[in-house]
Parts: C-alpha cells; structure tokens; sequence
C-alpha cells in the first residue's frame, strides 16, 4: 500500500502477521524482563515490527515464501501436563549412550532428563533459571547474531524463555553424546520457541545431538534456535535429526563462532515436516581450523525444505567442507543456498561446497544456489551443484541379477545419501542414521 500524501512505501501485513505483532507485544507486557535480555527481546521485536515475514522478494527467502507459508499464527504452547511429559519420553529419538535432556510441546521436561547426571565436565542449566539468576553463561544469549535481519530468529529472541545452556569445561573430553530431544504431542497446533545455547570452552571435546520428533496431522510450529561457540583447539561434533509431524512447520537457526585451531563436524538429516526451513550462519574467528558442514535431506509428497548457510572466513589458513545431499519423491520441494565468504585478510582460505540432488519424482524440484563471495587472493575455493534421475545403468545392473525394482533403487538412494553420512563421526550415532534413512525408504516403498 503507498501513500501518496507522505511519498511512503507501507507494507501489508497478513492476518498471521498482525497475531504475531499482538503476540509479541503481549508477551514483553506481561513478562517483562530487565537488562541485556530485555533489550534483546525489544529489539528483536522492533526488528518484527519493521520486517515482518519475509516473501520471495528478500534474496535470501527467494525460494522460501516464509509470508505465504505461516498463514495462521498458533498460540503459544502452555504448561506441560504429566500426560503429554509421559508420551513425549516414550516418543523422543533414543541415542545410544546418550544422555538425554527432554522438551515436550517446548517446555523442559525435569523428571526424564538427565540434568543432574551428566559427566564431569559437562554442566546444562535451564535457560529461564539462568536468565532469572543473573548466571554468567546467560550473558552469552543473543551474542551470536546474523548480519542481515532474520525473522524466526527475531520471534524465537522475543519469546525467549524455555531452553538451555550448556557449558563443556576447558580440556573436558565428554565420552557420552548430550542429546537435547524434542518432542511434540498435542492435538491443537500450537507455537514452541526454543533456544539452546553451548559455550565449548578451549581444548575440550563434545558429540551433541538435537532432535525433533512430532505427531502427524496437527499443524504446529516449532521454531529453534542454537547458538554455538567452539573455543580454541576444542573438537565438537552436532548431529541433528528433524522428524517432524507430516502437517508441520519447522525453523531451525543455528549460529556458529569457531576459535582458533578448532574442529568442528556437523550433520543434519532432514525428512520431517510439511516445510522446513534450517539457515546456518557460521564464522571463523581463529585461524588453522577446520569445519565440515553435511547433511542429507529425504523428501516425498508436497514436502518443502530449505537450507540456506552463510560461511564467513574472517581469518586466514582455515578450512571448510560442506556437502548435501537431497532425495526428492513425488511433488517435493528442496532447496539449498550456500554461500562462502573470504575476508580481505582470510588469506590460505581452502573451502569447498558441494550440492547434489537425486530426483525419484517427475514433478520434483530442487532450486540450488551456491555462491562464492572472495575478497583475497591467496586462496582455494570451488563451489558445485547437480541435479538428476537415478544412474539407468547402475539400475539395469542391478535389475539384471534379480533385484526388484524398488529394491534397487533404495539401494542406489542408500549409496548416494551414505556419501554425506559417512562424515557422522560417532559410531552409534552413524548406525543410527542410516537406519532412520532406511526406515524412510522402507516407507516409501
């Protein structure tokens, strides 16, 4: 809408738009909270109130109408009941080994998590009771930002409340992976905004895993955020697992910040929900490190699923490799963006990003933009994208010495996906996903 008096451009707003701007601006009146994180929360939702929900128009939401998606803005979940608690620990992915932390329809879920039985080493704090605390770790809330405005992460800022902080102490090397599970159980479609924060301090070593498990048919919202920092020489691994409800829409932003002469490995396997929507900011902020960035994505039906990263070599001799891999059935929808960026000063920069997608569906999709934004010179960089069927002649073969058709191709999509899942450091943990690969293609089938 313009107006013409003023010479001035007024953005409609959805009806979705205008609950969520009543939402926001109910919830910083009735919980109203003092200092750093209340300036956070208000200016997160000046942020909202300004951009609103993106649509194609904004580059980075190009192929992810965000405004056409969330047409109806769902309340805010409430309190957990002892029902949902119970079939929300019996539902959550199990990880061998693991200890777990559980949150049900988002709200912390004390008595089937391990807060108090963790290794020396590893400490996790409610992020409420740090914020109420005034906790030291709660002052690393909100220091990992994205240049550029992000709406769901302004949403997840502004209803900041259930959610962790996770603290590895310097040198700690945790043997149990610390898998943070979220699960999702009600019949009403409802909004869940959880923020997880994990300080990795110097020379320590950590396998984290998060998961998302929901109920089918219900359209419910879950909108996440972690926050990472890698400390100098430390070893993360983060495996991620999105198994959503068939009706629901997940967002997912995850920020980065890796020291010097770190490693970190990360992996996401994406087949749930009806959208979803993972955008990775990462940094560099010491040199001689290294981050390997993978994921596989399964899709059928009308599935939607975008993921959009932004790598940023800030400084010199550091290494990135990142590589995804996508399947699409019948009329689903990928995407990924990809960009690597290299700072005047990020000489010796070595970064390779790949992209491949296999299309099992005459109406498939898949929209593929990686990019490349160098400013130095002294360095090595190479970006790729492809798109195809199933290799006929690997099929033929395989037909020929008696494989059913199906058959041969689950093993096929097995073999193209495994490329990206071979990266899964941790064992139990590889194991485990190629078996939940196996159980999408089982279903499939």
């Amino acid at each position: 809408m313009r107006n013409t008096a003023m010479n001035v451009v007024t953005p409609l707003r959805t009806a979705a738009e205008q609950a969520l701007a009543a939402a926001v601006e109910q919830r910083l009146q009735s919980q109203p909270v003092a200092g750093r994180i209340g300036e956070l929360r208000r200016a997160a939702a000046t942020a909202f109130s300004e951009g609103g929900l993106p649509t194609r128009r904004v580059e980075e939401w190009k192929y992810t109408d965000l405004k056409a998606i969330l047409r109806d803005a769902v309340p805010l979940a409430g309190p957990l009941d002892a029902s949902a608690e119970a079939e929300g620990s019996f539902k959550a992915l199990t990880v061998p080994g693991a200890k777990r932390i559980l949150f049900v329809n988002g709200a912390l879920a004390r008595p089937a998590s391990d807060l108090l039985a963790l290794e020396s080493g590893i400490a996790a704090l409610p992020l409420e009771s740090a914020i109420a605390s005034n906790d030291p770790l709660a002052e690393r809330i909100g220091a990992l930002q994205p240049q550029r405005y992000d709406a769901p992460l302004a949403l997840n800022t502004v209803f900041l409340g259930e959610g962790l902080l996770v603290r590895v102490a310097a040198g700690a090397k945790i043997a149990a992976p610390l898998h943070i599970a979220n699960v999702f159980t009600g019949d009403d479609p409802v909004a869940t905004y959880g923020r997880v924060v994990v300080v990795v301090e110097d020379g320590a070593e950590v396998t984290l895993v998060e998961s998302f498990q929901g109920r089918d048919g219900v359209a419910y919202q879950t909108n996440t955020a972690l926050e990472l920092f890698v400390g100098d020489g430390a070893h993360v691994d983060l495996v991620r697992v999105q198994e959503e409800g068939d009706a629901a829409l997940h967002l997912s932003t995850v920020m980065v910040e890796i020291g010097r002469e770190a490693q970190l490995h990360t992996f996401a396997l994406n087949s749930g929900a009806k959208a979803s929507r993972t955008s990775l900011y990462g940094r560099f902020g010491g040199q001689h490190s290294h981050a390997g960035l993978r994921g596989a994505n399964l899709l059928k039906g009308k599935q939607h699923q975008d993921t959009t990263l932004l790598l940023d070599h800030a400084v010199p001799h550091c290494e990135s490799r990142e590589l995804f891999k996508t399947v699409l059935a019948d009329e689903s929808h990928g995407v990924f963006q990809g960009k690597i960026v290299v700072r005047p000063d990020a000489q010796k920069t070595d970064g390779r990003m790949m992209s491949r997608a296999l299309l099992l569906g005459e109406a498939a999709e898949m929209d593929n933009k990686p990019e490349l934004e160098i400013f130095a010179d002294d360095v090595q960089c190479g970006h790729g994208a492809t798109a195809g069927d199933l290799d006929e002649d690997l099929l033929f073969y395989l037909k020929a010495r008696g494989i059913p058709q199906r058959q041969a191709e689950a093993l096929l999509v097995q073999a193209f996906v495994g490329e990206a899942i071979e990266f899964v450091e941790n064992e139990a943990l590889r194991e485990l996903i190629i078996a939940r690969a196996e159980t999408w293609l089982a279903k499939r089938a």
